[in-house]
């Protein structure tokens, strides 16, 4: 069937083999649900038994789609991130369709880059974190109709597709449990918020619900670090070196919180007692330290395979929910506890 000149199984081997044509090898591969199951397991014991593989681009242009999915994220070295990767992909593999993924490094410029990058290699759609694109990426996805969902964000005003979370709330909530513990001195360690409306969110949520409760968040009692334990550790240094030093530090992410337990530790302060130390993600590792962190937790598996659902749907053309809003809650651990006596004030 094949020569020596072309080893690999062609579409004609598999028509041959099979004792059909190769239009309807073709409609097996690319359109299954439009042959008997009999001739489509035929085809398939062909496939199988030759080793054949479609060529990509023949079937991309037939379909006039390549089956590809791009997806830009921030970093890769966190394990939110990862979850995410592992969760989009699955759910895109049930429909047959290959996850391509890019870094941006918290850089909208860098984000649009890649991006871009990305359709022209055929991406039939992309996938984002927030809404801080580059109004130039923002131009390209729609003039081409480009099927686009961003996550991480509960955007119900958008006219984007987007499945997430309500940020701001969610740190107000945070906030306001430390208030009930009658923490009154209460800083913020947050991710950097340049290029970052995520992170951005949450520093409002803080502030909002530390004014409504008649207290502030001045320039000393907010600390912006990169997501990495070290640049936590200093951002903590920073914030207890604040007169009056802080009862209670709120964090943008795990990652931050947990590089705040470890710089406590070394300055000798007891959590909670000395400190209350919340964080955002509810990561694995959280409920593993001593003591255990208090975090909001997200439920990232189901946002990202929703996430899927949405960007699938709007690649076939169909209905798709604009806003779909996912639900995250505060989980009280051993991190948190009431401010002392001597530090309410």
């Amino acid at each position: 069937m094949t020569t020596p000149e072309n080893s690999h199984p062609t579409i004609d081997d598999v028509a041959r083999l099979a004792s059909v044509s190769t239009a309807t090898v073709s409609r097996v591969l690319n359109r299954p649900e439009s042959v008997s199951e009999s001739l489509r397991k035929k085809v398939t014991a062909a496939v199988a038994q030759l080793g054949y593989v479609p060529h990509a681009g023949a079937r991309a242009l037939m379909l006039r789609r390549s089956g590809t999915v791009g997806a830009v994220f921030p970093t890769v070295d966190n394990a939110i991130f990862a979850t995410a990767i592992d969760s989009l992909q699955r759910r895109l593999a049930q429909s047959d369709i290959q996850l391509l993924i890019a870094t941006s490094g918290y850089d909208k410029t860098s984000e649009m880059r890649q991006a871009i990058n990305l359709v022209t290699r055929g991406a039939d759609a992309l996938v984002l974190c927030g809404f801080s694109q580059h109004p130039d990426l923002l131009r390209f996805m729609d003039q081409r109709s480009l099927p686009c969902v961003h996550v991480m964000v509960h955007a119900p005003d958008n006219q984007h597709i987007s499945v997430g979370f309500d940020n701001v709330a969610a740190m107000a909530q945070a906030t306001q449990y430390l208030i009930d513990l009658g923490h009154r001195h209460i800083a913020m360690l947050a991710g950097v918020t340049l290029d970052n409306d995520r992170a951005l969110q949450r520093v409002e949520g803080v502030r909002r619900s530390l004014q409504a409760a008649g207290l502030d968040l001045p320039a000393g009692r907010l600390a912006e670090r990169a997501y990495a334990l070290a640049d936590a550790r200093d951002g903590l240094r920073q914030l207890m070196a604040h007169q009056p030093a802080p009862t209670a530090v709120i964090c943008g992410n795990d990652v931050l919180a947990f590089g705040a337990m470890l710089e406590a530790a070394s300055l000798g302060l007891q959590v909670p007692h000395d400190l209350s130390i919340v964080g955002f993600d509810d990561l694995e590792m959280a409920r593993h330290l001593q003591p255990a962190l208090t975090t909001v937790r997200v439920p990232t598996q189901a946002m990202w395979s929703t996430a899927a659902d949405r960007l699938v749907a709007a690649i076939r053309g169909e209905s798709v929910q604009r806003s779909t809003k996912i639900d995250v809650a505060l989980v009280v651990r051993q991190s948190t506890g009431p401010a002392t006596s001597g530090k309410q004030g």
